[in-house]
């Protein structure tokens, strides 16, 4: 009796067993903010088109805040959008370009890990006949010269203003005559996007500021994550202890919100300045710390802008053949603790 009893257990546990293996697998997520999706197949879940927005860091805020808002255009017009952070692999990248060959996408928003790949991913997305408009970081080639629609910031144009409210800011403090100020600018000196911005912030502070000692102006290169800010920034404070305060700007918060940790740690943020570029993790040291951090500033410009133009210009292209402009740039705001709230309005949450 124990036998049999036992031989029945077996065969109900290797029949529940083998009914679990042989189930249907749930569907693919079609991909949102913050998720990868490259190897997904992806069903449009609407009667419009199939829109994929693949970035180049997709975990960073930016992009987050970007991607939702081209998700939010897309699907007002009955579209699916999925979206594919590339993790800053340009492997990662192209896959997520041939995922949206294979899955029959209608168009592509991109901000490209490498703008030396630009060519070859124009080239092949051309092929497919799918339409693409460059976010951020323009599609271009050796020459600079533009192979898709770009939407971004007008780079030159907003590096000036920061340099030049930094300028104002070091002259009304005293920092301008002071032997012990150094200015530290964070660049990328890969990313046609932000080599600008440099560029600009660079020509405004000496232009306003024409004495400031050239051996106390530093550059260092960073990848545009956090990390490396603080990385680089941190080479820089150590290797020069004789400055003990800095004025800092960078290509973009991240590299702002890495200078600004490392003046922390080196408890020199409190005679130093830091002027953010994007104000989206600016906002989250004010509201955290008021006016009590060296983050004194920052140019706002909405990624939810770039995000929704861009959007809605590919799809008047695919919807209604409208031509699309080949570039188009979003306006900056300088704000600051005092201000960034009611300026930014529910961006400043």
């Amino acid at each position: 009796m124990k036998k049999t009893v036992l031989l029945i257990s077996l065969l109900l546990t290797f029949s529940i067993l083998m009914a679990a293996c042989s189930g249907s697998s749930p569907p693919a997520p079609t991909g949102s903010p913050g998720q990868n999706g490259n190897q997904e197949q992806v069903v449009p879940t609407g009667d419009g088109p199939l829109i994929y927005g693949i970035y180049k860091a997709g975990d960073q805020t930016w992009f987050i805040d970007e991607g939702e808002a081209s998700q939010r255009a897309v699907e007002a017009r009955g579209g699916t959008f999925h979206f594919v952070d590339a993790r800053m692999s340009p492997e990662e990248n192209m896959d997520a370009i041939e995922n949206a060959i294979a899955n029959n996408a209608d168009g592509i928003l991109l901000c490209i890990v490498d703008q030396t790949m630009s060519q070859a991913v124009v080239d092949r997305l051309r092929e497919a006949n799918i339409p693409v408009v460059a976010v951020d970081d323009a599609l271009e080639d050796d020459n600079g010269n533009k192979l898709a629609p770009w939407v971004g910031i007008d780079a030159y144009v907003i590096g000036y203003a920061t340099g030049e409210w930094m300028a104002n800011y070091a002259m009304e403090t005293g920092m301008a005559d002071d032997p012990n100020v150094g200015l530290l600018l964070l660049t990328m000196e890969t990313v046609s996007s932000v080599v600008p911005r440099t560029e600009g912030q660079y020509d405004a502070f000496t232009g306003r500021i024409p004495d400031f000692p050239s051996d106390r102006i530093f550059r260092a290169d960073y990848n545009g994550e956090t990390a490396m800010g603080f990385e680089v920034a941190n080479t820089i404070f150590l290797a020069n202890p004789e400055i003990t305060s800095w004025l800092v700007m960078a290509g973009n918060d991240e590299g702002a919100v890495g200078a600004l940790r490392a003046l922390e740690e080196s408890e020199l943020d409190f005679y130093s300045a830091v002027m953010g570029l994007g104000a989206y993790l600016a906002k989250d040291e004010w509201n955290l710390m008021g006016e009590a951090t060296a983050m004194v500033a920052a140019a706002w410009f909405s990624a939810e802008d770039v995000g929704t133009i861009s959007a809605n210009m590919l799809l008047d292209y695919i919807i209604d053949g409208t031509p699309m402009t080949m570039e188009t740039a979003v306006p900056a705001i300088i704000v600051t603790p005092h201000d960034y709230q009611e300026i930014m309005g529910s961006a400043a949450d």
